[in-house]
This record gives C-alpha cells, structure tokens and sequence, in this order.
C-alpha cells in the first residue's frame, strides 16, 4: 500500500513529526541537564502525542485512498475487506 500524501496533509503530517522531532531533542538534553524527572516526562508524553498524531493522520489519509482507486470510485469488496484488515492492523499498532 504506497501513501499519496497531498499538500496541506503532508505539511500538517510534516510539521507533527518535526514537533515531535524538537520534542525528542529536548527530553535528551533536559537528561543530560539532569533536569526535573516530571518535566522529563512531560516533554516524553508531548513527543508521544505528537507522534501519535502523526500516524492517526497517515492512516486516515491512507484509508480514503485505499478505499478508492485513485478516482474517486469505491473498490471491490475483496480489496476493501483485505485493504481494511491491514490498514486495521496499522491503527492498533499505534493505540
């Protein structure tokens, strides 16, 4: 399953996983600081977040193509039901 992500979606995609990027690159640095274990953790959840989001936004976008044959038009059944499992499969390995 190959992922066509257009315009705004990519950008919004882009910029989650940049923030989440940011965030990584702050806990680091908050551990070599030796800084305050609750805001260590504070900073973990909000890259986990974002990450999380990032994958929710891939899989949706994901979905409606998988869903279509690129034209707009509704797939077989099999396909669907076969495109469904996988894309099922994707969403619970990020919950």
């Amino acid at each position: 399953m190959d992922l066509d992500l257009a315009g705004a979606e990519l950008r919004a995609v882009l910029n989650r996983l940049r923030r989440a990027q940011g965030q990584i690159a702050g806990v680091i640095r908050m551990i070599e600081e030796g800084r305050d274990c609750e805001d260590v953790v504070t900073q973990l959840a909000a890259a986990s977040r974002a990450l999380d989001r990032a994958g929710f936004a891939i899989i949706a976008t994901g979905l409606q193509q998988c869903l279509t044959d690129g034209e707009g038009n509704a797939k077989p059944a099999e396909d669907r039901e076969e495109l469904r499992a996988r894309l099922e499969k994707l969403f619970l390995s990020l919950a």
